[in-house]
């Protein structure tokens, strides 16, 4: 590992779960509009407006660089500032992020346990397995996924998991190999049998 390497992979966590507040806190914002004493679209007219609202503004934003481009080094600046502090927050609350590492094999036991006999899982359900044994406190299904992929399981976009109702993110049972207790009755058969 290269000594940048550490404050790379801080930086590309504090961008995503700083992305990922952005979002969230836009999203809410625009959801405020809503007016529950009107019905129809009437009451999605504040929902309508704050969304332009944000057009116009990124718009504006968008023209203010065009016309001041060295305005983009003082962005850039301010972006990696506030990723450099969502990383320091998020490594902080993480015990998955020590120099050593989560354990694969320990992760892909809790999967398949969350899995049970299904052949796929939903991220919010290994979310909320986790959150019931006391882990992941504080984590979101991106959070989770950005770890799983970070220890190389792969996370697929549209997973049908018995019980749902529609795909969604979710781990996939042939992406984990062969379940550890089956490869221990597997490697046991032979030497029984003769």
């Amino acid at each position: 590992m290269s000594r940048l390497a550490r404050p790379a992979a801080r930086l590309a966590t504090g961008s995503r779960v700083a992305g990922r507040r952005l979002a969230a806190r836009l999203t809410a914002w625009v959801a405020r509009g809503r007016r529950a004493d009107l019905a129809g679209w009437r009451a999605a007219l504040g929902c309508w407006l704050r969304v332009a609202a944000l057009c116009l503004g990124l718009y504006l934003l968008w023209r203010l660089v065009r016309a001041i481009p060295d305005l983009m080094w003082l962005l850039s600046a301010a972006w990696l500032a506030i990723a450099w502090r969502a990383g320091k927050t998020t490594a902080a609350e993480t015990p998955a992020e020590a120099p050593d590492g989560p354990d694969v094999e320990a992760v892909r036991t809790l999967l398949l346990e969350a899995m049970g006999d299904a052949d796929a899982v939903h991220l919010k359900t290994v979310l909320a397995h986790l959150q019931e044994q006391g882990h992941g406190k504080g984590w979101t299904v991106g959070d989770l996924r950005a770890r799983l992929e970070a220890l190389g399981i792969p996370v697929h976009l549209k997973v049908k998991a018995p019980g749902s109702k529609s795909p969604t993110r979710g781990v996939r049972r042939s992406d984990l190999g062969p379940s550890p207790v089956v490869a221990e009755e597997t490697s046991t058969a032979p030497s029984t049998a003769a």
